[in-house]
């Protein structure tokens, strides 16, 4: 990497309840030629925490002291500080928002303004985990650098491909018309994927495909086309998969027994389903499966743990499988997709039913295709780049509106 800062920049934000990753991107070659990896990037960790700190990829790692009255917007503030440092006098074009949540009305990446905010604003209860922070740093923005502009790149958006039997939910229909649907998450990595899995599978990647974008949250999609038709995670990001701290796909018999049953508070249902369930809450010790494999062989809820994570991957494939008529490439990303050989060898283990199989060198190489060559589903594994897709987008909202910078 260079210490002479590109001639223009863009920032992209990644924003979490106690996190922030922030990554710059060379745009001096523009949009078609973005490179793919960052310039420049960073993260602040433990925000509310009693040890905040700031990391950055050329080595910094020192504490961060955070104000207790308002700490993420303190964060925030240290890592415009360090953007400054690092660029000089090169501006900023644009600042780039991963939004986990576009609700019925965004389709496609937006300038971020007032009106937008207050539009993002009631779309927090269905991803509580998420959206409210990343409005927080949109907001603080406006504040900080009213000119500086901002794009505001959707989770959902990808999935508004999907038929509409896919997005409906089995309730009375005027919840339909309300906006009760199935949104599904996760779809800056799986617009990734569908642009870069062709590069490397050829043709192959238009057929029959399934993501596996399992990390501390967890969803598939299936892919046709290279568009999706149908993911598992729905109206919020609790559907679907189990995952790190989250229940996934659950009875909703079981939400109205917690109430009225066992007296739990809205909000503790909440908490227990959001931050106490998944591999966390039935192992009892951790939401990182390299933990719970290390544990497994001497403790019963680590195994059970493990088990049933796969058994919930394997079975929402086979669902995925019969909506697309079988099965051409599988393809794991993310933190747990990319680097946890044995979960992808139990899941793969599992299918197969469909003759697939993994060439065992391969998969503990982390290699881009770790299928055995007599397997008939291609399975490979993809890193995950949700931030070059975010800065894609705002080069070309920039470049749509007229006198933008």
């Amino acid at each position: 990497m260079s210490d002479t800062a590109p001639d223009l920049v863009v920032a992209v934000l990644n924003c979490g309840s106690s996190s922030i990753k922030f990554a710059l991107f060379d745009a001096s070659a523009g949009l078609q030629a973005l490179p793919r990896r960052p310039w420049w990037g960073g993260k602040v960790l433990g925000i509310g925490g009693p040890a905040p700190r700031l990391q950055t990829q050329d080595g910094t790692d020192r504490p961060l002291p955070l104000g207790d009255a308002a700490p993420y917007h303190d964060a925030l503030a240290a890592i415009l500080a360090a953007l400054r440092e690092r660029l000089g006098s090169t501006p900023l074009q644009a600042v780039a928002h991963r939004v986990v949540h576009g609700g019925a009305a965004h389709a496609e990446p937006v300038r971020v303004d007032a009106g937008v905010l207050a539009e993002l604003r009631s779309y927090i209860p269905l991803a509580p985990l998420h959206q409210p922070f990343a409005l927080e740093a949109m907001e603080a923005l406006l504040q900080l650098h009213p000119t500086l502009p901002q794009v505001a790149c959707f989770d959902t958006a990808f999935h508004r491909s999907l038929p509409q039997v896919e997005q409906m939910l089995p309730l009375p229909y005027s919840a339909w018309e309300r906006g009760l649907r199935r949104y599904g998450f996760h779809g800056l990595s799986y617009e990734y994927q569908s642009l870069v899995l062709p590069e490397r599978h050829g043709a192959q990647a238009s057929g029959r495909c399934i993501v596996a974008h399992l990390g501390s949250g967890a969803s598939l999609c299936a892919l046709q086309g290279l568009r999706s038709v149908a993911t598992t995670m729905g109206f919020s990001a609790l559907d679907g998969l189990m995952m790190g701290t989250r229940c996934g796909a659950l009875d909703p018999g079981a939400v109205l027994y917690l109430m009225e049953i066992e007296g739990l508070s809205l909000h503790d249902v909440g908490q227990l389903l959001y931050h106490q369930s998944g591999l966390l809450g039935v192992s009892g010790r951790s939401a990182e499966p390299r933990e719970l494999l290390a544990h497994e062989a001497d403790d019963p809820r680590c195994a059970a743990a493990l088990a049933l994570f796969v058994r919930r991957i394997v079975r929402e494939i086979g669902a995925l499988v019969a909506v697309l008529g079988g099965l051409d490439l599988l393809v794991f990303t993310a933190g747990i997709g990319e680097h946890q050989a044995e979960i992808r060898e139990r899941v793969v283990q599992g299918l197969g039913f469909l003759g697939a199989s993994l060439d065992a060198a391969a998969n503990a190489a982390h290699a881009p295709v770790i299928s055995a060559a007599q397997s008939t589903v291609r399975v490979a594994v993809e890193p995950a780049n949700e931030e070059w897709v975010a800065a894609r987008h705002a080069l070309r909202v920039l470049a749509a509106t007229p006198g933008a910078a």
